[in-house]
């Protein structure tokens, strides 16, 4: 009789997991050390054929065995990744997760609950009421805290499912005769767009922002003309300069026209933690809904997305029956209902790695983190001022710093951008801002060192057309 391959769970599950963890770590330090930087040099052709090479035949008629498909495969994979932990790799807002959110995402993918009903999740279901709680009332600080009317928030894979449900929520809380019209600022993430498109809405008014923000006096009007249910979706970190608009303002301005304000803070949130930078956050909670996405400047392993509510009600539009996973007798009994948590059925329990971070680091250490690539940030901004040879945007709101060669245009730019990406050197990203393009730094990496800010000045200023 043939030997089963062994499971992850179960009481033999970490006796099975122990020795093949050891093969991945390895093959993580082996294919890091091949790569040798930020990203595999010889492009996308280059890539491709590495790893085919190392693939083969995807689907044997025989297998090779849990220890070499380990190896070659997490190797491959490895010599081939953009390294968000390396220093030179900073084009996005793809953050290096932690190594304790990392392990506890292990548990997380060892045990598998499946959060769609409590008799697959029990001890997850209640750690996420906990954790989302938590971090709700880290958003709306001086809401009622009662049950039932506490501020709450669910768990998405990212801003742009937490962006959809806030636009879900304002279509359900608004139907009437007339659709909810979604106005948001040439600034605003893409996906704010995507959700009208998804649910049916109108095309969404977008309103300029020359400045990179959204300008209140310009909203002002907006709302004056417009009649009906009205939806803005204001920003608090773009995702091309790291921006905030002005969200006091903004409030103000929405609720004088009673209008319901989403703000999407996926970037922006984690200022939330740090006594230094939360007060750029100031007009938060005056929000109906809130994104926060805790794989940028959260350290999680992706997805860590949550959208809080100020308001529990808004969630009704959410509730769902299926009589397999939350029967009327069985909720009645005390079961809890997990259905109306999310739009999803199957989800793992993201929550996890979040509630092992805040439990391990303390709000003083993640906010030692905010606070440190607030600081690069500014640091590589004072690096780029003072160099002739190069120009700066602007002083960075958050950890985006914006520059550009003396001289170069825009055909310039975006070669410099793919030379670097071609020869593995650097991960630098790209933003067209007021009509020009730009190179991008995103910097979510607290290890970074000023050193390594210089070597990544000194690249641009290597490659750069004379």
């Amino acid at each position: 009789m043939r030997t089963l391959p062994p499971l992850a769970g179960g009481t033999d599950g970490p006796d099975a997991l122990r020795p093949l963890l050891d093969t991945v770590l390895d093959a993580l330090r082996t294919g890091g050390a091949d790569r040798g930087g930020p990203l595999p040099a010889g492009g996308p052709e280059a890539v491709a054929a590495r790893v085919e090479a190392a693939a083969g035949d995807p689907l044997p008629d025989h297998g090779t065995g849990a220890e070499a498909a380990l190896r070659t495969l997490v190797t491959a994979l490895t010599q081939g990744a953009a390294d968000p932990a390396d220093p030179l790799c900073a084009a996005h807002l793809h953050c290096p997760p932690l190594a304790v959110a990392t392990a506890a995402d292990l548990a997380a993918s060892a045990l598998n609950p499946s959060m769609d009903s409590w008799d697959q999740a029990p001890a997850a279901s209640v750690l996420e009421t906990l954790i989302t709680g938590t971090l709700a009332r880290e958003v709306y600080p001086h809401a009622d805290t009662d049950a039932g009317t506490a501020p709450d928030a669910l768990v998405t894979t990212g801003g742009t499912e937490a962006n959809q449900l806030a636009v879900l929520l304002a279509r359900e809380t608004h139907r009437t005769t007339r659709p909810v019209q979604l106005i948001t600022g040439a600034n605003a993430h893409h996906s704010l767009t995507r959700a009208a498109w998804l649910l049916g809405l109108p095309e969404p008014i977008v309103l300029p922002t020359p400045n990179g923000t959204l300008d209140p006096a310009t909203l002002d009007e907006a709302l004056t003309d417009l009649p009906g249910p009205r939806l803005v979706a204001a920003t608090a970190g773009t995702t091309d300069a790291g921006l905030i608009d002005p969200l006091p303002e903004i409030a103000d301005r929405c609720a004088a026209h009673g209008a319901r304000l989403h703000i999407d803070a996926a970037y922006g949130a984690g200022l939330l933690f740090s006594p230094h930078h939360r007060a750029a956050l100031t007009g938060l909670d005056r929000a109906h809904t809130v994104t926060l996405d805790l794989h940028k400047l959260g350290w999680q392993p992706v997805a860590a997305g949550l959208l809080a509510v100020r308001h529990p009600t808004d969630l009704a539009p959410l509730t769902h029956q299926a009589d397999y996973l939350n029967a009327d007798d069985d909720t009645e009994a005390g079961l809890p209902d997990l259905l109306g948590r999310s739009l999803r059925t199957t989800r793992r329990p993201d929550i996890l790695k979040i509630a092992v971070t805040l439990k391990a680091l303390g709000r003083t250490g993640i906010a030692a983190l905010v606070d440190q690539v607030v600081a690069l940030a500014h640091h590589l901004a004072r690096l780029v001022d003072l160099h002739p040879g190069l120009d700066l945007y602007d002083t960075p709101t958050l950890t985006t710093v914006l520059f550009r060669p003396t001289g170069a245009n825009d055909d310039d730019i975006a070669e410099i951008r793919r030379r670097l990406l071609t020869e593995g050197r650097a991960v630098l990203g790209r933003a067209r801002v007021d009509g020009r393009l730009w190179l991008k730094a995103t910097l979510l990496n607290p290890h970074t060192d000023p050193g390594d800010l210089a070597a990544l000045l000194k690249l641009v200023e290597g490659h750069t057309p004379r």
